[in-house]
């Protein structure tokens, strides 16, 4: 063998070290974003009693609703740790759960006054801004994982090593967009 086909072959395997580098990094990039995700979403969950709990207080005969996000919150921390597509359906079905939970407040101007309902109000909006955060760093960590998959010539590294694609964590029907928004702060 002569010296340039040692040096391509030294080249090519200096390649695949690089490309498997790589995918390795997007892959923790993933799962790192995932973990941010799951962080949130625990303090929303641990949220949500307090929350049902003031609220039962003051909306007795709301028990349907309360009964409904309870659910919500069991469902979502019953879908298992990887699956990001399940979790993501969960945990939008309990985001409209708890929309409705605060609508039905609204009708309460007592609760509405209750200190401790405002600081949870408060808590969950500033909670629910993180997730969405950690939801674009979490999407973005995917998608650079996915390119890598998808690209030529990383995807030879990636199908020989059984890279997998990360699924995105995002609202699949398009009628819970149109959720109308709930505002805290009327």
């Amino acid at each position: 063998m002569d010296l340039i086909g040692i040096g391509l072959l030294v080249a090519i395997g200096l390649y695949v070290v690089y490309a498997y580098n790589g995918l390795v990094r997007a892959r923790q990039m993933v799962r790192e974003a995932w973990s941010g995700i799951d962080v949130q979403l625990k303090r929303r969950a641990d949220l949500i009693p307090n929350l049902v709990s003031t609220v039962k207080g003051y909306a007795k005969h709301e028990a349907d609703t309360l009964e409904n996000v309870t659910e919500m919150r069991a469902r979502a921390q019953a879908v298992p740790a990887g699956d990001v597509a399940g979790r993501a359906v969960a945990e939008n079905m309990l985001s409209q759960a708890l929309g409705r939970l605060i609508a039905v407040a609204e009708s309460y101007p007592d609760l509405k006054a209750n200190e401790n309902f405002v600081e949870l109000q408060k808590s969950l909006q500033t909670t629910e801004g993180e997730i969405q955060m950690a939801r674009r760093y979490y999407n973005g960590a995917a998608r650079d994982l996915n390119v890598r998959i998808e690209s030529f010539p990383s995807n030879l590294v990636a199908n020989t090593f059984k890279f997998t694609q990360q699924d995105y964590f995002e609202i699949e029907d398009a009628g819970d967009r149109a959720v109308p928004k709930v505002d805290f702060n009327a």
